[in-house]
């Protein structure tokens, strides 16, 4: 049988094709991915599972079931190298053996209440005081230290997972029983977005938040990050961090975040022990559903992080108490100022301040609130 000749232009045009389909199959989006494994055991048996979500780029987050928990997040730097930003643990004993809250869901109340008590509708609460004289996140076994239930759900851009807990009335004090869901969906456009809802039988303060402690830089302090807070007001605190009930502006304070600077810069002008950010912003509330909160940008790595959000306030908190004595993902020793929070939050004490924005839900309502952290570089 005699094959036709084929010219060099022709054999050119059919090189060029391949290497063009070629190209093209490279260049195509991955297939988000969401997978689940076992992450570890409880002392009494249970399972704790971790769901590993992949975006269309690449990007990679882990949330196990122990205290609904971001165990790792993976973001391009500037030379789109994948590098993990939160801090953590390699496995499920270091989480159980203690530790000040990395990744975790916190409630039924996020941040402080003074002296443990709350009075709501005539009847006054007592709760743990876990926190010098104050409760903090929940109490002794807040949201952070349960098993949540988890189920994948739909997502129009990406992959999601539901975690959902009940919390029984009276738990850790606090009235009625209430049922908390959290969403952590991470999308095609390099976002991790988290959406809360609660409901209850009995009126109770409801403020959940994530408490992820972040290094762009992936290592080393996070002094030199930039960080511009879209708040030019906050809550100044007692020595207890208890907010004393004013609102005071941040311009001609440390604390003044309106325009971008290093975390470091005024942090030494700080009096309280130890020296560094705990304080509550009251963010500048457009007239959008998801407002700017804060941005945040990491000169090496190129990374930045925005964060958007539904609430009215975020705890930013620079690592204070980190001391070299916890030992984390890769052997790495968590120092002062080796990670910095952003939780978006109602203030701290809110129950105890009639001034602040309430924090009460009552039966029959729904609590919703959304937060976006949107990663990409420059």
């Amino acid at each position: 049988m005699n094959y036709p000749s084929l010219s060099p232009v022709m054999v050119a045009a059919t090189l060029a094709a391949v290497v063009s389909l070629a190209a093209d199959r490279d260049s195509q989006p991955m297939k988000p991915t969401l997978t689940k494994a076992t992450y570890g055991k409880l002392p009494e048996g249970t399972l704790i599972e971790q769901y590993t979500l992949t975006n269309a780029k690449g990007v990679t987050a882990k949330i196990i079931t122990y205290g609904a928990l971001l165990t790792e997040l993976h973001v391009p730097d500037r030379a789109g190298q994948l590098g993990d930003i939160v801090l953590g643990f390699d496995n499920l004993e270091s989480y159980l053996a203690g530790h000040p809250y990395f990744g975790a869901t916190i409630g039924r109340v996020g941040n402080r209440i003074a002296k443990g008590q709350f009075t709501l509708d005539g009847k006054t609460y007592t709760l743990a005081q876990n926190n010098g004289p104050n409760h903090l996140h929940g109490g002794l076994k807040g949201f952070d230290k349960v098993v949540w239930q988890a189920r994948p759900v739909r997502a129009k851009n990406g992959v999601a997972v539901r975690f959902t807990y009940t919390s029984r009335d009276g738990e850790e004090g606090y009235p009625g029983k209430l049922t908390a869901t959290v969403v952590y969906t991470l999308t095609n456009d390099n976002e991790l977005r988290l959406d809360y809802t609660a409901k209850t039988d009995k009126a109770t303060p409801v403020n959940l938040t994530n408490h992820s402690y972040w290094n762009l830089a992936g290592a080393g302090d996070i002094l030199g990050h930039e960080l511009m807070l879209n708040a030019d007001r906050y809550t100044p605190v007692d020595d207890t961090l208890i907010p004393t009930g004013e609102i005071a502006p941040v311009q001609n304070t440390p604390m003044d975040f309106t325009r971008p600077k290093p975390i470091g810069r005024d942090l030494k002008q700080l009096a309280n022990d130890p020296q560094g950010y705990d304080h509550n912003f009251v963010l500048s509330r457009g007239d959008k559903q998801m407002n700017l909160c804060a941005v945040v940008h990491e000169a090496r790595s190129g990374r930045v992080l925005e964060i958007f959000t539904q609430e009215p306030g975020v705890q930013f908190y620079s690592g204070n108490f980190l001391d070299g004595t916890l030992t984390g993902k890769g052997g790495q020793v968590y120092r002062k100022h080796y990670g910095f929070c952003l939780e978006t939050q109602h203030f701290p004490d809110s129950v105890n301040h009639p001034n602040f924005p309430s924090t009460i839900l009552r039966p029959g309502r729904t609590y919703k609130t959304s937060t976006i952290h949107r990663f990409s570089v420059r």
